[in-house]
């Protein structure tokens, strides 16, 4: 059974495909393995246990009738508690939604079930998916698996830890400026944000309407890239969503190379502020790039150095609007309602009791930059901002196929070490979020360890909207060349909890 957890999807689903082994066998190893870890790790905020049996019973009855199976069926997966499941909690890691039930799923949700994917539970996240280090969730931080006293990155903390810890070997998370790609670069795992509009928003809990992208978790560029083909595709539920065929993303992590491709450094992402070990593992990436036959160029992105001023303008300023629903009318919290009370009244007790002090100042920010007299100074500045760095892609990959950085500036942080410096924090998503103000499509995947700490490093890969393919043929063609120079993948080197 121990095993088992160690395949990757794709073997597991070809081993239920086949007959060697049944979902339920799999997707009781999985259960054994959050109930055996996860008191450490904390990964998980519900686990439907039932629920996921009953669905691993489905799909083995559906082979033992010859029915086709999907290239996912019967696969365990860990799902961001970001987006609405019917019958199961939904918090977004928040007190304000603590015990809320939603009576029905999301798009992401239903495409898995369809898919016969099984949905273990629910992953701890920053709340609202506001931090990069899970340590703002309402029910407490989650650690690292590499080192439990050092974050997962965030704001899909959980999900990343859940892949490192191999509790589950696929995950769902979400990327507003980072939030994807950043835990899977401190946790040694594969993570992918979409073109923006790519994946269905529908029933997904809104922090930042216009950023805000659904995205595949895995251990593996190939596991990713299934998933990805699983949840992505048009859905007339979400006015957001693109109307075109899915990149064929499958094919591209299948069929790996770089041979003959223009890749881009961007310049401004180096410097002042990376860790050397970090940097190291880049340069290395670059050269290894270029051993497999790419094409280096070096490129600037001058307006990237403002990406992170316009990003806690807007952000914050669709959060203040979004987050106007908790009001303690409708559903979740409720404060203060003893008969003698105003609805203001119940209203302001419960966001203030119910909302986190993260998630108190991003409204607050947001809600000033689009007051009377502030929004032209402030909210349109940042959105001339984020033209300019469109414009800067554009030019970009105008010279080259995908563009390329590190992840992150620097490894897994302990605990509580940035918890009182917002700014710390937020530099956290540096390299990630000038592709969210873009609607481009990014990658991460891991590219060794820091030598001064042992901590995985992150390679980032961004291509030009819907061009997502161009991710996993790059990314697929690095992680082979990686896994033969080392003689196994990144993840094997993770500490036994």
């Amino acid at each position: 059974m121990t095993d088992l957890i160690r395949l990757t999807a794709a073997e597991t689903a070809a081993r239920i495909a086949s007959g060697e082994v049944t979902a339920v066998e799999v997707t009781e190893a999985h259960l054994a393995r959050i109930e055996a870890v996860d008191e450490k790790v904390h990964a998980f905020l519900h686990v439907d246990r039932e629920g996921a049996l009953a669905q691993a019973r489905a799909v083995d009855a559906k082979r033992e009738r010859g029915e086709e199976l999907g290239p996912l069926a019967g696969v365990p997966l860990a799902l961001k508690d970001i987006f609405t499941t019917k019958g199961i909690p939904t918090t977004v890691g928040s007190k304000i939604l603590d015990g809320w039930i939603p009576p029905y799923d999301a798009t992401v949700v239903q495409r898995l079930r369809d898919a016969d994917v099984i949905v273990l539970g629910k992953t701890n996240m920053d709340e609202f998916a506001m931090g990069s280090s899970t340590e703002n969730s309402a029910f407490g931080p989650t650690g690292n698996p590499w080192d439990l006293t050092r974050v997962p990155g965030g704001s899909g903390g959980g999900s990343s830890a859940s892949l490192a810890s191999f509790q589950t070997p696929l995950a769902i998370g979400t990327d507003t400026g980072g939030s994807i790609r950043q835990p899977a670069a401190v946790t040694g795992t594969v993570g992918v944000k979409p073109t923006y509009g790519g994946v269905s928003r529908y029933g997904m809990v809104a922090f930042s309407s216009s950023l805000d992208q659904g995205g595949p978790c895995a251990r593996t560029v190939l596991d990713a890239a299934l998933l990805h083909e699983v949840i992505a595709g048009h859905d007339p539920m979400d006015s957001t969503s693109i109307d075109e065929p899915v990149p064929a993303v499958v094919e591209a992590a299948r069929n790996g190379s770089v041979r003959g491709m223009r890749i881009g450094v961007v310049k401004e992402f180096a410097g002042e502020g990376y860790q050397a070990g970090v940097m190291q593992r880049f340069n290395e990436s670059v050269e290894l790039l270029r051993e497999l036959g790419a094409e280096i160029e070096e490129i600037s992105c001058p307006s990237f150095d403002k990406a992170l001023a316009a990003y806690y303008l807007i952000a914050p300023s669709e959060c203040s609007s979004n987050l106007a629903r908790f009001d303690a009318m409708r559903y979740g919290l409720r404060v203060g309602d003893d008969g003698g009370r105003s609805a203001e009244e119940v209203t302001a007790l419960t966001r203030a009791e119910g909302f986190g002090a993260e998630v108190k100042r991003r409204i607050m920010l947001g809600t000033y930059a689009l007051s009377s007299g502030y929004y032209d100074a402030y909210y349109g500045s940042a959105q001339k901002v984020r033209t300019l760095i469109k414009r800067d892609f554009e030019k970009a990959f105008e010279r080259v196929d995908v563009l390329v950085s590190p992840t992150t500036p620097t490894t897994a942080f302990p605990i509580g070490e940035r918890a009182d410096d917002p700014m710390a924090m937020y530099l956290a998503d540096l390299c990630t979020i000038p592709t969210n103000l873009a609607g481009n499509a990014a990658m991460s995947l891991p590219c060794g360890l820091a030598p001064e700490d042992g901590l995985p490093v992150g390679l980032q890969i961004i291509a030009p909207a819907m061009a997502d393919d161009r991710l996993y043929k790059v990314g697929a063609a690095v992680e082979a060349a990686l896994i033969d120079k080392w003689g196994h993948p990144l993840i094997e080197e993770a500490p036994s909890l």
